[in-house]
């Protein structure tokens, strides 16, 4: 295995975090991890002070798009041990993503290992409160200088952390969005590849400028079979049954969407994954069956939905302190980031460092 180098921060900046006051996505810890491909394979695997990278104008993620990521989270167990989730799905879905997208795979052991180190070396900035998070972001991107499209054949692979509190600390309303498609099948919706939020950007924009916070996406031939919400996968509760849309090749697959699908069987809750057309929602809210809509992912964990608009129809979900399923399910999960829950499956496993050259 390649050994990771470490240049350590002269100077770290922890002591000017207020862990009170954490804006998401705003603040960044003191070290990355960073490895370059070129000549068929991954080399000069090393950690260092977080900090600006030198961009040449032809590199080819600035004209084609090659560039893909990852959103993941470290907590702290109650005893103090930095714990990570199921981090080995997270190095297995950006493979996904790479493949689909023509970039290299980085090895999977060496991205688990430079999580590992990056995480146990920055432990300290993990925030204390249940429910907040260091917060991960891999990533990697082409960097041939070269107008021409075609794969580049050298990429970059980085890893930097920071510290978040809530990203959505309010329930969210939704417009039901029938002009714009997110992903279709086939396409690129199943892959974290950057592009596919830089299209969500410009609908997102006009709901916001019609009073909504985000977009329900929708697909299926006659824009009538849900899809997504915003950047989240989406559950209903529709009388006993928990539903989430099945991933089709449109639509990304969550590690929470399937932490969530098995906690409710764990439960003995009905849930399933399956087609859901917008008319099935309306007429669930109808007949007072609706009772909650959710997104489910990495950054939020659970985002409550408030209002759902659908061409003049509103939908008014009930409150949230009354709402079962989304509750139980953040609660859970964030009591198995501090090791509260019993975890039977394995998830949360330590960030232990090994070896290093210094």
């Amino acid at each position: 295995m390649s050994s990771i180098s470490v240049t350590r921060v002269q100077q770290s900046r922890l002591d000017s975090i207020d862990f009170d006051n954490l804006p998401f996505g705003r603040t960044f810890s003191d070290h990355m991890f960073v490895s370059e491909y070129s000549d068929g394979e991954w080399k000069n695997d090393r950690i260092e002070p977080f900090g600006h990278f030198t961009m040449h104008p032809a590199s080819m993620v600035l004209h084609y798009g090659q560039a893909i990521f990852e959103g993941m989270k470290a907590s702290k167990h109650q005893d103090g041990t930095p714990l990570l989730m199921r981090p080995e799905q997270h190095a297995q879905r950006l493979n996904r993503s790479a493949e689909r997208m023509m970039m290299p795979a980085f090895p999977e052991e060496r991205f688990l290992r430079a999580v590992n180190e990056l995480v146990a070396m920055d432990a300290g900035w993990i925030p204390p409160a249940e429910g907040w998070a260091l917060y991960i972001r891999p990533y990697m991107y082409a960097t041939d200088e070269f107008i021409g499209v075609r794969p580049s054949q050298t990429y970059r692979f980085c890893i930097f952390t920071g510290p978040v509190g809530p990203y959505y600390a309010e329930p969210v309303s939704l417009l039901v969005e029938q002009n714009y498609v997110r992903a279709v099948p086939g396409g690129t919706g199943e892959a974290k590849a950057a592009g596919n939020y830089a299209g969500s950007l410009r609908p997102a924009y006009e709901a916001q400028q019609k009073g909504f916070d985000q977009v329900m996406w929708m697909g299926g031939k006659d824009m009538m079979e849900v899809n997504e919400v915003g950047t989240m996968n989406i559950f209903f509760v529709i009388g006993d049954e928990v539903i989430t849309p099945q991933t089709d090749g449109a639509i990304l697959k969550g590690i929470t969407r399937d932490c969530f699908l098995t906690i409710l069987k764990d439960k003995g809750i009905k849930a399933t994954s399956r087609t859901i057309t917008i008319d099935e929602v309306a007429e669930a809210y109808d007949k007072g069956e609706l009772k909650e809509i959710f997104g489910a992912g990495t950054a939020a964990v659970v985002s409550h939905v408030a209002k759902l608009q659908y061409g003049d129809k509103s939908m008014v979900l009930p409150p949230v302190a009354d709402r079962k399923i989304g509750n139980m399910l953040k609660a859970h999960l964030n009591a198995l980031r501090s090791g509260k829950a019993a975890d039977p499956h394995g998830w949360m496993v330590p960030a232990v460092s090994a070896e290093v050259t210094a």
